[in-house]
């Protein structure tokens, strides 16, 4: 199996508002960077949306270490959250709808054929692949502002 680094990112101009998302992934000693907007939405949106358009080009089944500074996006793998949440039929441990299931589910679905690691670092730090995301996510916010 392939071993894959991605990195993601995500932002928001306003919660909600306009985001932007990027993820940049690292096989064999080559980067490849993917990004884009979304007109109305949240960050965590974004944050979600950054890793499953890092997995979604992925050719073939990979052991991938996706690395995010969203501990919303993180903890809910590490701290087992999805679980729970999928066995309490979506709902939080206070009885709400999970926020933003349409994109845990598509993740899911993404993360199927592959063995993946989420792994949390420290955002707007010393993190040279985060920093790149963010300048890239930010940089699909300012580019859809001037389009208006």
């Amino acid at each position: 199996m392939k071993a894959v680094e991605i990195y993601t990112d995500g932002a928001c101009s306003g919660n909600p508002g306009v985001g932007g998302w990027a993820a940049v992934l690292i096989y064999n000693g080559r980067e490849k960077e993917i990004s884009g907007y979304v007109k109305e939405t949240t960050n965590n949106r974004m944050e979600l949306f950054a890793i499953i358009s890092g997995l979604s080009i992925l050719k073939e089944a990979c052991r991938v270490t996706v690395y995010s500074d969203s501990a919303y996006a993180v903890d809910a793998f590490n701290k087992k959250w999805l679980n729970a949440w999928q066995a309490n039929n979506w709902k939080t441990a206070d009885k709400k709808d999970v926020k933003n299931r349409d994109l845990w589910n598509d993740l899911l679905n993404q993360l199927k054929p592959h063995a993946v690691t989420f792994v949390k670092v420290k955002g707007h730090s010393d993190n040279v692949y985060n920093n790149r995301c963010d300048e890239l996510a930010r940089g699909e916010i300012k580019k859809y502002v001037s389009l208006e």
